[in-house]
């Protein structure tokens, strides 16, 4: 009798797993492909409720194929193409009455736009653009009903610049701009003459924003030519204000078109920021000594330093006044002047001997005197005696 043998149940769970990511792999496409193409070939596509509607309206914009979690503008702009962009800027939109909108993970985004005259004639385009991070834009077109239409201006002929290679920018920051100094770098790109003619000393638009506000243009020029069909490196320098810090976006501009954007990460100058804790704390360390000197001298109680003082000279009296005789008062006499202790003439003495006043030691230093005299003369006398006499009484 044959035993079966059992499949682990850990095996079961994995070949489980595996089948079910290989059936969605192959449902996905089919679900969403179109989708996922045009988001990797970078297509960013804008569509329309309508196509015409007029003022004080509305018509909803979608769009795909976006950058997720960009940020874009919305705009009605007149005298622009879906081909041809919107050579004018944004100076040609109506941009009181534009959106802003949040791209959602997918690449998608869904706004209600109100219609609003462009402040130049149609024909006109809804304009998506982003507003941070890397340029992207699309136009779809669009009428406003009741607004003028005129024939788009041509363009001039002759030379035309186009964008090569994309910018970038070189240089670094110094010791200084970590103290306030205004940052500064370098526009660095490639362009070539697409025109019949050639470019001379080119005019170019150099402009800096910061955050989601607009940029401020600079006018700079190029000193060089650009024959046709031929290519040149244009280097430009781009300046900000001094104690510049965050997150920049530097644009070129050329003809009207944005050739490059570039963005541009400043650091906080910190030295400015320990410049002021520093002062912040000396200043106070300052004060308090000047406080306490202060303190010092008008403190009360306190003795002040011995300084001469100068009297007062009364002026003398004229000659011919009669001069006040000398007071007879008791205070106008003179103060007999107090009686001196005489020190002691032996000071070795302890102070239980008591020698007492300084007669009474005189006389007794004249009596001890007076009394080894006469000890000292009866010793000689009878000495004298002594030899004085006979043998024979010896």
């Amino acid at each position: 009798m044959t035993r079966r043998r059992r499949i682990p149940t850990s095996c079961v769970r994995v070949l489980t797993v595996v089948v079910l990511a290989l059936a969605l792999g192959l449902v996905a496409p089919l679900v969403d492909g179109p989708a996922p193409a045009r988001a990797a070939a970078g297509e960013q596509t804008v569509k329309l409720s309508k196509s015409e509607a007029g003022t004080g309206g509305s018509v909803i914009v979608t769009g795909g194929g976006w950058r997720p979690k960009a940020i874009l503008m919305v705009l009605i702009c007149g005298r622009s193409t879906p081909s041809r962009g919107v050579p004018g800027g944004t100076d040609s939109c109506a941009n009181a009455d534009g959106r802003a909108v949040t791209v959602d993970d997918k690449g998608a985004f869904r706004r209600e736009l109100p219609v609003a005259e462009p402040p130049v004639p149609c024909p006109c385009v809804v304009h998506v653009s982003t507003i941070t991070g890397p340029k992207a834009e699309a136009d779809a077109a669009f009428r406003v009903a009741g607004h003028s239409v005129e024939p788009l201006p041509r363009e001039a002929a002759g030379g035309r610049l186009s964008l090569l290679a994309d910018g970038r920018l070189t240089g670094s920051s110094g010791l200084l701009t970590w103290f306030g100094a205004p940052p500064a770098r370098e526009l660095v790109l490639t362009v070539g003459n697409v025109g019949t003619s050639p470019v001379k000393d080119p005019v170019f638009q150099v402009g800096t924003s910061h955050g989601v506000f607009a940029p401020r243009w600079e006018e700079q020029r190029w000193r060089g030519t650009v024959r046709p069909g031929g290519e040149a490196r244009i280097t430009l320098p781009v300046d900000l204000a001094a104690g510049a810090h965050g997150d920049y976006t530097v644009s070129l501009k050329y003809g009207g078109r944005v050739l490059t954007e570039q963005t541009w990460s400043v650091g906080r100058p910190w030295g400015v920021t320990l410049f002021w804790l520093m002062l912040c704390l000396v200043v106070p360390a300052a004060l308090f000594r000047i406080g306490m000197a202060v303190v010092d001298r008008v403190r009360p109680g306190r003795e002040a330093p011995a300084r001469k003082r100068r009297r007062r000279r009364l002026p003398d009296l004229p000659a011919w006044l009669p001069r006040p005789p000398p007071s007879t008062a008791a205070h106008a006499q003179p103060r007999a002047p107090a009686p001196s202790r005489t020190p002691s003439p032996l000071p070795w003495f302890t102070p239980d001997t008591g020698t007492g006043t300084g007669r009474d030691a005189s006389a007794n230093v004249n009596a001890d005197t007076d009394m080894d005299m006469d000890a000292g003369a009866d010793a000689g006398a009878a000495r004298a005696a002594h030899l004085s006499s006979s043998p024979k009484d010896r």
